[in-house]
């Protein structure tokens, strides 16, 4: 990939530059007419721009950073260490007359763990994944493969590398399956606490079983989707704004493929849009839960997770949103998806 293919114009819009992000997969854009930098674009850029009410339509230059970092190509040698200590996964390289020259891409885990965090997760594993039949009447849905390993061992593995090792799995449809997978596994370097639920309890009401288990803020995760994101920020995120429960969003693009009409007065057509895109925030099933939630919990009553999120909104308690773009977001509920998550991991 050329230096080239990472630069755009003021003028490109946001969305259009969440799409190129994903395109190159190197997490970072450039403003720099002429090859000389002005501004950097990342995708944390663009979740600030999000969440503070910008809209996708409006031009980079509104959310850049025009205070960018970077190092002069003679000082390459320095370049990781200044990655590491500004926890970023690209830093651009300058001549002297501020051009760019190169372009240095980190080992994103070395970044990461650093500053890892290590909180307990909940794997909420008891569901029946009706969607995933026939595979899920022979396996329950942790332990579908996808590529050389069941999709529970790539949840695991993507918390692993931010100092996530505590896993508490909420087990129910064929238990003992996924019991025997985790205890044949030699030597992990991590551990696993199974809690039955013996009835069904939703997606919110099993966590009444890990009461006197967690004292500390944890991630919980439905067990058929994997997230592309810096956990450690979404914890930076979820400290900073106080908030008692952070859902993780992937924004969604859809295409209507029609063309759509707004009536105005006595059924006159007011405005026609040939096939609009409509973008929306969607629950990835992936949050940051405070243990006040547990404790506050009724006993073997069942809830889903979205309707304790309402209650203590209702309430007043602050529910907030991290945004992730589409592509971060990987989700096997249905066959469909299933292999669409095969061929990406495939792929990386």
């Amino acid at each position: 990939m050329l230096i080239e293919d990472l630069i755009v114009s003021e003028d490109m819009s946001v969305i259009d530059a969440m799409k190129k992000l994903n395109e190159t997969g190197k997490k970072i854009l450039f403003i720099a007419p002429d090859m000389k930098l002005q501004a950097v674009i990342t995708d944390s850029d663009i979740r600030r721009h999000i969440l503070h009410g910008g809209k996708l339509e409006a031009p980079v230059s509104q959310m850049a950073n025009y205070s960018p970092i970077y190092l002069n190509v003679g000082s390459r040698s320095g370049a990781n260490d200044c990655m590491v200590q500004n926890s970023i996964a690209a830093l651009p390289l300058l001549d002297t007359d501020g051009n760019i020259v190169d372009v240095v891409f980190s080992d994103e885990s070395k970044i990461k763990t650093k500053k890892a965090k290590g909180l307990p997760v909940v794997i909420m594993a008891g569901g029946l994944g009706t969607r995933l039949y026939p595979y899920t009447k022979i396996l329950p849905k942790p332990l579908i493969p996808v590529g050389e390993k069941p999709i529970v061992e790539h949840i695991i593995t993507r918390f692993k590398a931010f100092g996530c090792t505590d896993f508490k799995m909420i087990v129910n449809h064929k238990r003992n399956m996924i019991k025997a997978y985790f205890n044949e596994i030699d030597d992990k370097d991590y551990t696993v606490d199974f809690v039955d639920e013996d009835k069904f309890l939703g997606t919110g009401g099993g966590l009444s079983l890990l009461k006197g288990k967690i004292d500390t803020p944890f991630f919980l995760t439905n067990c058929d989707v994997l997230i592309e994101a810096d956990y450690n920020d979404i914890i930076k995120f979820h400290n900073k704004n106080k908030n008692l429960i952070t859902v993780v969003c992937a924004l969604k693009h859809v295409t209507i493929p029609y063309g759509v009409f707004t009536m105005g007065e006595n059924g006159e057509i007011d405005s026609v849009t040939e096939k609009p895109t409509m973008n929306f925030l969607t629950n990835t099933g992936m949050y940051l839960v405070d243990p006040k939630i547990i404790d506050d919990l009724q006993p073997d009553t069942a809830v889903s997770f979205p309707d304790i999120m309402e209650k203590y909104r209702s309430l007043g308690y602050k529910v907030g949103v991290y945004p992730v773009s589409e592509e971060s977001w990987m989700d096997m509920g249905q066959l469909e998806e299933l292999e669409a998550m095969r061929r990406k991991l495939e792929n990386q």
